[in-house]
């Protein structure tokens, strides 16, 4: 196991000189560690100047002066705490990389507690460290099998697996003497809602050993308390050194789904008709996962929708049920919308759905605000751009990592009356009001799926529920008491299906899925009416 440098007095604009432990001494090394810092727009130097702002010092953070080098490989084997049962240690898979962290899975947990950690985190071991301390690996909260199965299970699990060497883990550097944290002073940190970002932040506010996370431009939707010694805030830099990609302060979009428009061979118009007519504001990311999973949610084949994706890097996760299975894909990291509709439009040309999406409202009356609701100084920050009816030359052979996550084996062609979706700038920024904001922030974090699937009850009513797919499931919490329609979301993170809802009990759905009793009560009452066949 490597050990970190030790503690010694030193300038942070020297710190900024190393990657990876190589002082970079030449001047032109120099103005390449510069330089780097330099993430579109989004300038460090340039945006403390703007706001006559002060960077934390190094020696507030639980960090490595030199950011430690990240060796793992995915698929690799390590031993990790289970964050929902921290006096568990488990076995976890290496699933993605980015920078000095790890994105982790309990093995024999599903794919939607997926959690990050840094290279030198003492929260991860190699393979053996517990039996060596006369410890026992445990299965996760939550393991799908049932728990006598465990120890085959582990036996199949570590069979001919790779495991992580001992020697790419890092020793855990030191905390602080004590909190040197002052407010108003800038740094990096995980958004722990979508916590492989990190972004621009400011101390808030100091509160003994705590500490107020603020995240520049978003007016409080993604703040947090945590200690001064937290391993998710990070001095101002720390991204450039480690290749992080830092989103910039406050970036939100939002897009419009014209429901009047052509849906095309591949979507169904009535599912589309259920959906929101706008997904945002928020992050681009974060828009484009929910406008991607309604196109797949809304298609008469998943499958086919699915198809046209594959695989990227950074982004949020879509996912469709074929072939009796749930699949799962990552969607690349965006961070404009001028990426959020070039992804959409290369989709909808595949689908052969014409303007779809845009980032002006479409004449429809589905959304309750009035244009009286609107006011100027209320706006919220973001980019204006909308689909226009020819595609701008400037944009067309340009190439990314964001348009490769498309296949183009999978491009069908189009009849000659479709039209060649392109964007054009607007001059105004646009956005809703701060009270309308907060509300469809809510609504939309909480993702697409609570709008889609709509069915008619004809064709739940009448089915064996044990043949229920996890998306029946999801229909019948919502159709069968409005107010239990928000925690539907829980059936398709837990994959319950039809036999596994007739299993459940009220003490169930309270311990592994974190309901209410109020909500528990409910769904065990509708989940016995169902059994006795009066849904």
């Amino acid at each position: 196991m490597q050990k970190s440098d030790p503690r010694k007095e030193i300038d942070w604009n020297d710190v900024r000189k190393h990657k990876y432990g190589q002082l970079l001494e030449s001047a032109s090394q120099h103005q390449e560690a510069t330089d780097i810092l330099e993430l579109g727009h989004f300038t460090w130097d340039k945006y403390l100047k703007e706001t006559c702002s002060v960077p934390a010092p190094v020696h507030c953070f639980k960090q490595s002066y030199t950011p430690p080098s990240n060796e793992f490989k995915i698929s690799m084997k390590l031993e990790a705490q289970d964050p929902r049962n921290t006096t568990s240690t488990c076995i976890a898979t290496v699933v993605g990389l980015t920078g000095a962290r790890l994105r982790l899975r309990l093995d024999g947990s599903d794919n939607k507690n997926d959690f990050w950690r840094l290279v030198d985190s003492a929260e991860i071991q190699p393979i053996g460290n517990c039996e060596k301390n006369g410890g026992m690996l445990q299965p996760p909260l939550g393991f799908r099998l049932n728990a006598s199965s465990w120890p085959m299970f582990l036996l199949k699990t570590l069979n001919g697996a790779e495991m992580a060497p001992i020697r790419i883990f890092h020793k855990e550097p030191p905390s602080p003497s004590h909190n040197f944290f002052k407010m108003g002073m800038k740094l990096e940190a995980v958004d722990r809602k979508n916590p492989h970002f990190i972004c621009p932040a400011t101390i808030g506010e100091v509160r003994g050993s705590e500490v107020l996370v603020t995240f520049d431009g978003w007016r409080g939707a993604f703040d947090y308390w945590c200690r001064f010694d937290s391993r998710d805030i990070f001095p101002v830099g720390w991204c450039s050194l480690t290749g992080d990609n830092l989103q910039p302060p406050g970036t939100k979009v939002c897009i419009y789904l014209n429901k009047n428009g052509s849906t095309g061979p591949h979507l169904d118009k009535k599912k589309v008709q259920q959906l929101p007519d706008h997904f945002g504001p928020a992050r681009a990311s974060v828009v484009l996962q929910q406008a991607v999973q309604a196109c797949i949610d809304c298609a008469y084949h998943q499958k086919t929708v699915f198809s046209f994706l594959k695989q990227g890097h950074g982004g949020e996760v879509i996912s469709a049920v074929f072939d009796r299975e749930q699949h799962t894909l990552n969607l690349p990291a965006v961070n404009s919308i001028t990426y959020v509709l070039r992804f959409l439009e290369k989709l909808c040309h595949n689908l052969r759905s014409d303007n779809l999406f845009g980032n002006q409202p479409f004449t429809q009356t589905h959304l309750s605000l009035t244009t009286t609701e609107y006011s100027h100084d209320r706006y919220l920050p973001g980019e204006t751009f909308v689909l226009g009816n020819s595609l701008a030359r400037s944009l067309e052979p340009h190439s990314d990592s964001m348009d490769s996550t498309l296949k183009p084996t999978n491009l069908v062609s189009t009849s000659q009356n479709l039209r060649n979706s392109g964007y054009r700038p607007l001059l105004p920024s646009c956005g809703l009001p701060l009270s309308a904001a907060s509300a469809v922030r809510r609504l939309c974090s909480r993702g697409s799926d609570r709008y889609l699937e709509s069915r008619d009850a004809s064709r739940l009513s009448g089915r064996d529920p044990s043949s229920w797919t996890v998306e029946d499931v999801m229909q019948f919490v919502r159709e069968t008491d409005p107010q239990l329609g928000p925690h539907a979301d829980l059936f398709r993170k837990h994959e319950i299906d039809g036999k596994a809802l007739l299993l459940l009990r009220s003490d169930v759905m309270m311990k592994y899925m974190g309901l209410k009793l109020g909500p528990a009560l409910k769904l065990s009452y509708h989940i016995d009416r169902l059994k006795q066949g009066k849904f």
